[in-house]
């Protein structure tokens, strides 16, 4: 079982992780809440704001990773600017919560963690948002093989092995989830 998720009785998953790979995972995850932020409550005195929040950011952000996480839904700029104010919030609600999931599961995790069904979507979550972040940040694309090759003494090394593991934690997974394992 080491290394890749396995269905757990009664539903969820399971996985060993040795306390390296826990102390990776969680301050991956803790990078990434950084990043996507505490989030903006809505300030409205208007008594209908609460049931048509519409306070969410009208642009997409600067940062290219933050970008990929909260991507344009539409071509025409109009339309995604209002789509966004309505979703992001949202949105960045659930990736936070995503990650919090994963941080508290490790934090009261032996050696081997299980999860439940719902801790089990919450990591898929999280591993896609992590995985889309570093992929991003190292510019990674179908094309790109080099990447791969990277000699042990480059400083992207780490990120592109942290990629790649995250992306065998992902697939077995879904795996697990879909029942295929």
């Amino acid at each position: 079982m080491a290394g890749y998720f396995e269905p757990a009785p009664g539903g969820g998953a399971v996985i060993a992780l040795d306390t390296v790979e826990k102390s990776i995972l969680r301050s991956l995850a803790v990078q990434l809440l950084e990043m996507i932020g505490p989030g903006e409550e809505p300030v409205s005195d208007d008594p209908l704001a609460a049931l048509f929040p519409a306070d969410g950011p009208s642009k997409p952000p600067s940062d290219p990773a933050l970008a990929r996480l909260f991507p344009d839904a539409y071509e025409d700029t109009a339309q995604s600017s209002e789509f966004r104010r309505f979703t992001e919030n949202d949105l960045r609600s659930r990736k936070r919560e995503d990650a919090l999931v994963l941080v508290r599961s490790l934090d009261g995790a032996d050696a081997e963690l299980r999860l439940t069904p719902e801790e089990t979507r919450r990591w898929l979550g999280a591993l896609n948002d992590l995985r889309l972040t570093i992929g991003t940040r190292l510019e990674v694309t179908d094309e790109d093989t080099e990447l791969y090759r990277l000699p042990d003494d480059d400083p992207l090394k780490p990120m592109v092995m942290a990629y790649l593991w995250l992306g065998g934690l992902q697939e077995t997974l879904i795996e697990t989830l879909s029942g295929t394992v």
